[in-house]
């Protein structure tokens, strides 16, 4: 269900894909883990149109774009993408806090935490909601498309940061039968299994070699910008950097699907974590790279993704 860049934004759902995922694990196709990971050099390199489905990397899972950035139609919008970024407390990102009530029917003292833990949904929001850009201000540039990334990722990662004390401390106040309660809110799992097993691969997945995830671009920036030699060792860099970039992503992967709120919520702040030091690694290098390059390399270079899929009909 992930969804890279739309428009200005990128990753618009990501309130609601890091809390929703803490309350309804099994709600999500089996390749959110997997291709969330991917989208961040997909956004960087490759930009809005992302890598060509020749020249993809990994199969898409279903439901799921070939550069793994899309979902279903039905769920992307521009106003739609605009009313989350600016408003994502309410609507399908809205926290479930009538469903936890009546699961673990709260004593005072317990209502008082979950009461507190709303007004910290409420300022992760007001975070979430700081980092949107303004209208048309897609970045057209690599290193000012990571740049605009890792401000999402950033608030983001502080918007878990403001959540996660009082989840924590309303969930410790739970007596072992709510906790059980809590814990199995949201959409329950079929009699096969199904859904759990789909979450458990897509943790695996995740974990999986993907040379192709930093080869491949590295390889189509050569073939479209045509660095000099001076400039191949800048590339080089480049090339290496994003090569430790996949290694701290694979790094921050769940073994499995943790069975309580707490644990998915901590699971997601690994992986914000991972996501900005990945991107802090391949960010001199690109910059060093990108300032190297002619007017007319950058202008190459910036359209990446299109350039490409033209060199490929």
């Amino acid at each position: 269900m992930f969804v890279g860049w739309y428009g200005p934004v990128f990753w618009p759902y990501a309130y609601s894909d890091i809390f929703d995922y803490t309350f309804w694990p099994y709600g999500y196709d089996d390749g959110y883990w997997a291709y969330a990971y991917d989208d961040l050099f997909d956004g960087v390199f490759w930009g809005e149109s992302g890598p060509p489905e020749a020249y993809a990397y990994a199969a898409p899972a279903a439901g799921v774009s070939p550069s793994g950035s899309g979902t279903a139609v039905a769920r992307t919008s521009s106003a739609g993408v605009r009313q989350l970024c600016n408003d994502p407390g309410s609507g399908v990102t809205a926290w479930p806090f009538a469903e936890i009530s009546k699961a673990v029917a709260p004593t005072s003292d317990q209502q008082a935490l979950l009461d507190d833990l709303k007004t910290a949904a409420q300022k992760a929001a007001d975070v979430f909601k700081a980092s949107c850009p303004s209208a048309n201000a897609y970045p057209r540039t690599p290193p000012g498309r990571l740049r605009a990334m890792m401000a999402r990722l950033l608030a983001t990662l502080q918007a878990v940061q403001t959540v996660r004390p009082p989840l924590e401390k309303f969930y410790d106040s739970l007596s072992d039968e709510q906790k059980a309660r809590f814990n199995d809110i949201g959409p329950k799992q079929n009699g096969n299994g199904d859904q759990a097993e789909q979450a458990q691969a897509s943790a695996s997945d995740c974990k999986q070699a993907k040379p192709g995830l930093s080869n491949l671009p590295i390889d189509k920036i050569e073939q479209v910008v045509k660095p000099t030699d001076a400039q191949e060792d800048s590339l080089s860099n480049l090339e290496d950097a994003t090569g430790k970039a996949v290694t701290i992503l694979q790094a921050a992967c769940p073994d499995e699907t943790p069975l309580t709120p707490i644990g998915r919520l901590e699971a997601m702040q690994k992986r914000l974590q991972a996501m900005i030091d990945a991107a802090k690694t391949v960010e001199g290098p690109l910059d060093d790279f990108y300032a190297s390059l002619s007017d007319e390399q950058k202008a190459h270079f910036n359209k990446l993704g299109r350039e490409v899929a033209q060199n490929s009909d």
